[in-house]
């Protein structure tokens, strides 16, 4: 018995004329066609059980069996994926990251808003009554990762959230600027703002001189 993957033998013609073999000039396509398409093959033996679905020859052997279901399954889930990808407008969706890829990339977004709101801190005269103000802007593509910037075990279910100063240097750090004679601070609540659908997130807030 062949193997699916094999041609099937062309009927003859109602006139008792076998029609001629093409299986040499089309061998050495075949051949390309399978280096360039993991799913060649499958494809294939996929076509010759729909165009003879009540005569087809199964592959001898579990082996075999077992090879061919495999191979239909995995084109499957290939199709689900160029399907997942096409709803999405063409831009694959990200692939799932372990707990620890996810903790290492928060950890880098953690450090790049904990210096860049320490770089916004410049010295002007409202720093005097801790009333200066500073707007962040960022992106972090992955919602998961963002989430747990913020301490979640998840992606957040919010657009807009005020931290007080407390919880959001337990999640950042201490951020602070020393400027001539003198170290600024933050000062107030912060904002978080995050879109999802564009990974990007705005932080806002005050800083300055802390109130005696």
């Amino acid at each position: 018995m062949s193997d699916l993957s094999q041609p099937l033998p062309l009927a003859s013609d109602s006139t008792g004329t076998k029609r001629k073999s093409t299986a040499g000039a089309s061998s050495s396509k075949r051949a390309k066609t399978s280096q360039s398409d993991p799913f060649a093959d499958t494809k294939n033996a996929i076509q010759m059980v729909l165009a003879s679905p009540e005569s087809f020859v199964l592959p001898s052997g579990d082996g075999e069996y077992r090879k061919l279901v495999v191979s239909i399954a995995q084109y499957a889930k290939s199709l689900e994926g160029s399907v997942a990808v096409a709803g999405n407008g063409g831009i694959a969706p990200p692939p799932d990251k372990t707990p620890e890829q996810v903790s290492a990339e928060a950890e880098r977004i953690i450090n790049q808003i904990n210096r860049g709101i320490s770089k916004l801190m410049a010295w002007k005269p409202s720093c005097k009554t801790g009333s200066a103000k500073f707007a962040l802007d960022g992106v972090c593509t992955d919602p998961r990762v963002f989430g747990s910037v913020l301490g979640l075990n998840d992606s957040p279910n919010f657009k807009t959230k005020k931290y007080t100063k407390e919880e959001f240097e337990n999640l950042v750090g201490e951020i602070t600027k020393d400027v001539r004679y003198d170290r600024l601070y933050l000062t107030s609540g912060v904002n978080v703002r995050y879109d999802s659908g564009t990974g990007e997130f705005k932080i806002s807030g005050s800083y300055g001189k802390p109130a005696h």
